[in-house]
């Protein structure tokens, strides 16, 4: 259990910052960067479920993800392999945590009509707060993706859970989006010709 008793602690005045084990990392090292963006994502999600009023299966719904990101950012933040005389495991995110995600999206997508075009973020103010939701989220995994390359000891279920993420907020801003109904099309070459004056 997490017990925070003080706000600050000055510990990060020179730039570093402490993970769950190993020496201090300075506050732009890429693992930093990883877990510190799930976290805006997480805060991201926050922010969409002030919509979510009329939708409550999908409050509870990010509400769940929203724990589990904080799962995903304590992975990020572990590097390493437990030692065998840890006293606990370390937490981890689990396939059943991404297994839901996945559930979720065959769920709420088999009621949509299929996309003809890309989608611009808008319609109704969750659809598009669930849409910075999910471009923060991809970027979270961009990243992740790319400390994987330089610390290949970090755990594959974090970058899958951020790509199957990205997909559910994708389904649910559609959902949303009165299921679709009120999606706003992306309209290839709409401003850029000429001849209507663009």
């Amino acid at each position: 259990m997490v017990k925070l008793n003080r706000i600050y602690t000055r510990t990060g005045d020179d730039g570093t910052t402490a993970l769950v084990r190993g020496p201090r990392r300075t506050k732009f090292d890429l693992r930093v960067e990883a877990y510190g963006t799930v976290d805006e994502a997480n805060a991201t999600i926050g922010l969409a479920r002030i919509h979510t009023g009329s939708m409550p299966k999908i409050d509870m719904i990010l509400s769940r993800i929203q724990n589990d990101l904080f799962d995903v950012g304590s992975d990020l933040a572990t590097p390493g392999d437990d030692e065998a005389d840890a006293p606990y495991p370390s937490l981890r995110i689990r396939p059943v945590q991404t297994e839901f995600l996945e559930k979720q999206i065959d769920q709420y997508n088999a009621d949509l009509e299929p996309l003809k075009s890309f989608i611009l973020p808008g319609g109704t103010a969750l659809s598009a707060a669930l849409h910075l939701a999910r471009t923060v989220t991809r970027r979270a995994e961009r990243i992740t993706v790319e400390l994987m390359a330089a610390e290949p000891e970090t755990s594959p279920e974090t970058v899958k859970y951020l790509n199957r993420l990205s997909d559910l907020l994708f389904v649910l801003a559609r959902v949303a989006n009165n299921n679709g109904v009120k999606d706003v099309l992306w309209v290839p070459g709409g401003n850029g010709d000429v001849k209507k004056g663009g």
